[in-house]
């Protein structure tokens, strides 16, 4: 296949994304000498989005925002998924995704909700965890620490459960 119609593929081949993002760990190892994370640089974001109405916490000056390596990352990957929905051609505006449709309905103030609050509780783990997906477990499993391959297990079975609690067996 072309390299333009890799960059424009709607899916790609999990096994080259996976041997990539590994690629990818060790070069920032390299580089930036961290591992790959970014709910750091995202609560430093939400500190200084909140901070101006409610007040800085001691937890949001902890994690105070500045542009380095994790804000970068975040701020890649937000560009990255969007330029590749573009340029595959699947990019949509949508408030209830189709699959959201089939099984809790047309709402769109329900659709934010279970949004808002799943993304509040998946933060909250990660930041409990010292870690999110990338940090924890993408990177804490390459190193082959206890913590990311536990991570890795939890995630997976808690993503078994709620799929099969929000959407069936079927």
């Amino acid at each position: 296949a072309s390299q333009q119609s890799l960059v424009r593929a709607a899916r790609w081949n999990p096994y080259v994304v996976g041997a990539s993002i590994g690629v990818l760990s060790w070069l920032v190892f390299a580089l930036v000498d961290k591992p790959l994370g970014v709910t750091t640089s995202l609560t430093g974001l939400a500190g200084a989005c909140t901070s101006p109405f409610i007040g800085a916490n001691a937890y949001f000056k902890q994690h105070a925002f500045k542009w380095d390596y994790g804000m970068l990352f975040l701020v890649g990957i937000a560009l990255g998924g969007f330029l590749s929905a573009v340029l595959s051609g699947t990019f949509r505006a949508e408030a209830v995704p189709s699959v959201w449709r089939e099984r809790f309905g047309p709402s769109a103030p329900k659709r934010m909700l279970g949004a808002f609050l799943g993304g509040n509780l998946a933060m909250f783990g990660a930041r409990l965890a010292d870690g999110c997906t990338s940090g924890n477990g993408i990177s804490g499993s390459l190193q082959l620490a206890v913590g990311g391959w536990t991570f890795f297990l939890v995630l997976f079975a808690f993503g078994i459960l709620t799929s099969l609690v929000m959407f069936g067996p079927g």
